[in-house]
């Protein structure tokens, strides 16, 4: 029997995560955490009967123990909480697919406890990589990526001698707006840049993926998770999402996983690495697919690529800041508040606006953080 706990319960990666747990007797939870969807907490408590829950708002865990008071369930709250179900004793893999910068300290506590990371929170990796990487390597903890690209890049290097690693050909749909030029996204609304044509994910990743911000954060991810530099790392759109990443070796020979869109197969494979489980769902008829394209990225209508590369190359404390803004901007957006194309200001100005923090620690990042909010709240259109 695997323990498993999961950071993020009720959002896409979570929910997904528990219907991969419906098909597999051998995996129990034994530890959920939300944020404040407290109506299907008590459900999911209902179903899997864990040990620990931990509600990030305070009023969210008083509501919910009073739901589940004849459970006998011990209840929590905010980054306390957290950090208790991070070191729960009983559990082996974390998921950690809970969102924003408030998964960072826990992933620490979890690699610090011996934990393996099933890992879907992007912030982790890219704005505390150079923290946790080498924490990982000195505690010996997996760190298994859950990102559909990452798990591909990590599929196509099994077995390999990574360092004859030549190239990281990470690949994207392209979003909703693929082929669009700059005039014509002057008026895009959230409910258009909501329309992911393969993907089905939550509401801030689907527009990340509209503006090529969310192909940027998994290139600062790769680089951390497997130790390639920004420029062997290439962005390739592949607008069918059928490949979902490749590997090229020195020899020329390129490595790819395939198959179709659905993020069960990656959680899936993450939580019972290195073995595979049969799993229901549709398989790739290539007589009815017929072709698999490919095209280059379209960086000068959709900066957010070319954004990412900057940060990294910056390195230090501007991928913190690049993140940050870019999170600000897309909750402004989905509100209405700012149009699509503001986005990439936004972002912009806050990245030359920062001053950069070399080696941060976390105390730094979390700074940093607030400092691009405060920008962006200083700056934005009224």
């Amino acid at each position: 029997m695997k323990k498993i706990g999961i950071l993020g319960s009720t959002g896409s990666i979570g929910t997904q995560t528990l219907e991969i747990v419906r098909s597999n007797s051998d995996l129990q939870v034994t530890a959920l955490a939300a944020g404040s969807n407290v109506s299907l907490m008590e459900k999911q408590i209902r179903e899997f009967k864990p040990a620990l829950a931990v509600m990030w708002s305070e009023d969210a865990a008083e509501d919910l123990k009073s739901r589940v008071a004849d459970l006998g369930i011990k209840v929590l709250s905010g980054m306390e909480g957290l950090l208790e179900l991070a070191v729960l004793e009983e559990m082996e893999v974390l998921v950690t697919a809970i969102v924003g910068m408030i998964g960072i300290r826990p992933t620490i506590a979890a690699i610090e406890a011996g934990k393996t990371i099933a890992l879907a929170n992007k912030e982790t990796l890219v704005t505390a990589g150079h923290i946790i990487m080498p924490l990982a390597a000195q505690k010996k903890v997996s760190i298994l990526p859950v990102d559909s690209e990452h798990s591909a890049i990590f599929q196509s290097m099994n077995g390999e001698n990574k360092k004859r690693v030549s190239k990281i050909l990470l690949t994207a749909s392209g979003g909703p707006f693929r082929g669009r030029k700059r005039e014509e996204l002057l008026n895009i609304r959230a409910e258009d840049a909501l329309k992911h044509p393969n993907w089905s994910m939550g509401r801030k990743i689907t527009v990340d993926s509209s503006t090529l911000v969310n192909k940027g954060l998994e290139v600062i991810e790769a680089k951390w998770l497997f130790g390639v530099e920004p420029e062997h790392i290439q962005v390739v759109v592949q607008p069918q999402s059928i490949i979902h990443s490749m590997v090229e070796y020195e020899d020329g020979a390129v490595m790819a996983q395939l198959g179709t869109p659905d993020m069960k197969l990656p959680i899936q494979y993450a939580l019972f690495y290195p073995d595979r489980r049969p799993m229901e769902g549709k398989r790739i008829d290539f007589y009815e697919l017929a072709s698999i394209t490919f095209e280059r990225p379209d960086t000068d209508t959709f900066k957010g690529l070319a954004m990412a590369y900057d940060a990294i190359r910056t390195g230090g404390s501007m991928p913190t800041v690049f993140n940050a803004a870019n999170e600000k901007a897309v909750s402004l957006f989905l509100n209405n508040e700012i149009r699509f194309l503001e986005i990439y200001d936004l972002i912009q100005g806050a990245m030359e606006n920062h001053q950069v923090t070399d080696n941060p620690s976390v105390d730094r990042i979390l700074e940093a953080e607030a400092e691009a909010y405060e920008y962006i709240d200083s700056h934005r259109r009224t």
